[in-house]
């Protein structure tokens, strides 16, 4: 149990260090912004407009003030570890134990014990994972989690996964016991349940938690929707072992479900409040016609398959592309692997311990679909990543017997060949030192303009701005009194106005003449990262009314002359 424990907490450590580098998400500007005031482009913006993020900003915000980007940074980090941990923590709170004889005969007179097959019996048998196995799957762990230390950003997404991983821990207990009499078979073994007064509690606890969730993120579908899923799957359980399912209990439970899925409408925005996951999840999708220039022209809505293909990411996108596949391959066999033995041996399941039927259906089919989500879109890979550590972490403990003497095996190698994973381990954690010690700010300067921003400040223009939309919500969080054209809350426009934004790119003729005609004097572009401008900047380069004000080796600020 011990090693367990120490492997778990080494995962968060990991997570959590790797989590350390500057803000390089953008977004978080805006953000930032958002929080001191909300500002909108003096561009058009789509009706109606839900601020989603709010109770995210707010929280950013008081943090930023508190210590500015060190802070932020440290703070992130701190929940990423806490993330992964709270999804790993059930396999190390409730590991599989094989239950004594004396005691399957205790709980049923029938004996049902000795009609175990050796085969139900090894997997039902909980192998304590050793030091050597430990260090081998920690240096894998680690360095999956070095490949994509990059995606630990501070997002709103951030706190979607800290509330699921509430949810992953509290939910599967809150919703389990619908079958009266299964509680009592099962009493013998499964220790003092909670008092009536503490699941209200709980029950309450999680109500408040997915009224703040709404207001986190547009992901706060994801609680109510696992909340069915382990309310789904705890029915399908009751009846497999032959049990009739307590109406009061299900009442109870299906009232809860609903309230969950009810929370939007506690706040003023209400049902504006409840429709955008699926506004959202269409953007992502590209699902009507209108949301599919965004999920092809937004990078982080690529699919990996996708970026593999153009030569972006390679490492990365490959290595989604694998891990995604895999966890797709093994839900697909532990969600029929589990439906077999449940419908065939009812009896054994409850003689023999297998009593987390809904918990492991749940998970596996989590990871299906945060699977296949990450396939459709690269965003989507963080909300798969600690559901994948979590079953990996627990299949280790649910190894049949049979596989267990080729570990055995392997754990008597010589010492020296375990060194090989330490060093591995060493050296990742000696790389991150070193970037870390390089790093001369906590803001990533090379994708947001800091030094252009400060000059754009004390050299005010007359007219209207054009700005890259990655460096919008920097401009708006530094000098608010200047409007920007655009910045990363593609969902509040069109995929019209999306599509001239990137014409502008290609055609630079474009927009000298919209220019012209919407009053934009000024230009702020960037160089070097996500430098599309290139054709934009040589045409008004070459034009005799437009200047070089500011330039510095990453942006570029370009002002109209009057005439």
């Amino acid at each position: 149990m011990m090693v367990r424990q120490t492997v778990a907490f080494a995962i968060s450590a990991v997570v959590a260090l790797f989590a350390v580098f500057p803000l390089t998400d953008t977004d978080i500007w805006w953000h930032l912004a958002c929080a001191r005031e909300w500002v909108t482009t003096w561009t058009p913006v789509r009706e109606p407009v839900v601020n989603v993020h709010e109770y995210f900003q707010q929280t950013v915000a008081f943090v930023y003030n508190l210590g500015g980007a060190r802070l932020l940074v440290a703070f992130k980090a701190i929940l990423w570890g806490l993330v992964y941990a709270l999804f790993i923590w059930p396999s190390v709170r409730n590991p599989q134990r094989t239950m004594p004889q004396k005691m399957l005969c205790t709980c049923h007179p029938e004996n049902a014990s000795e009609r175990l097959t050796p085969d139900l019996q090894d997997n039902v048998m909980a192998n304590p994972v050793g030091v050597k196995q430990s260090i081998l799957l920690l240096a894998i762990f680690a360095t999956i989690l070095f490949i994509f230390r990059y995606q630990f950003e501070i997002r709103p997404v951030l706190f979607s996964l800290l509330f699921l991983g509430v949810y992953w821990n509290v939910l599967p207990w809150l919703l389990a016991g619908l079958g009266g009499a299964r509680n009592s078979r099962l009493k013998c073994h499964s220790g003092l349940r909670a008092g009536i007064a503490f699941r209200v509690f709980a029950a309450f606890a999680i109500l408040v938690l997915q009224f703040l969730w709404c207001k986190f993120q547009g992901l706060y579908i994801l609680g109510p929707i696992f909340a069915l899923t382990v309310l789904a799957f705890e029915c399908l359980n009751t009846r497999n072992f032959g049990l009739r399912i307590s109406r009061k209990s299900l009442l109870w439970q299906l009232a809860f479900v609903v309230l969950l899925f009810a929370m939007p409408f506690f706040h003023r925005e209400g049902l504006n409040l409840f429709l955008y996951p699926f506004g959202l999840l269409d953007r992502l999708l590209g699902l009507s016609p209108s949301a599919a220039v965004f999920a092809s022209e937004i990078a982080e809505n690529r699919s990996p398959i996708t970026l593999l293909m153009a030569g972006e990411n390679v490492l990365q996108s490959a290595l989604m592309i694998v891990l995604c596949v895999v966890g797709i391959v093994w839900a697909v066999y532990c969600l029929c692997l589990i439906f077999s033995i449940s419908r065939s041996r009812p009896i054994i399941l409850a003689n023999a311990k297998i009593q987390n039927f809904p918990v492991d259906c749940t998970r596996a089919l989590w990871l299906f679909v945060t699977a296949f989500l990450a396939l459709v879109a690269e965003r989507n890979f963080m909300l798969f990543l600690p559901v994948l550590f979590a079953v990996a972490f627990k299949c280790m403990d649910s190894l049949p017997r049979s596989a267990w003497p080729r570990m055995t095996a392997y754990s008597q190698l010589p010492t020296v060949c375990f060194l090989f994973p330490a060093l591995l381990i060493a050296f990742l954690l000696g790389l991150w030192f070193r970037s870390v010690s390089n790093y001369d700010s906590m803001i990533a300067y090379q994708r947001v303009p800091v030094a252009a921003a400060e000059w754009m400040k004390s050299h005010p223009h007359s007219g209207r701005l054009f700005n890259d939309d990655r460096a919008g919500g920097y401009l708006a969080f530094v000098n608010p009194s200047d409007s920007t054209y655009i910045d990363g809350r593609f969902i509040l426009k069109t995929s019209e106005f999306f599509e001239n934004y990137l014409r502008y790119a290609e055609a630079p003729q474009v927009f000298l003449h919209d220019a012209d005609a919407q009053n934009m004097d000024r230009v702020v572009l960037p160089l070097r990262y996500y430098a599309r401008w290139d054709k934009l900047l040589a045409a008004l380069d070459s034009a005799e009314n437009w200047h070089v004000a500011y330039r510095d080796s990453l942006f570029v600020v370009m002002d109209r002359t009057e005439r």
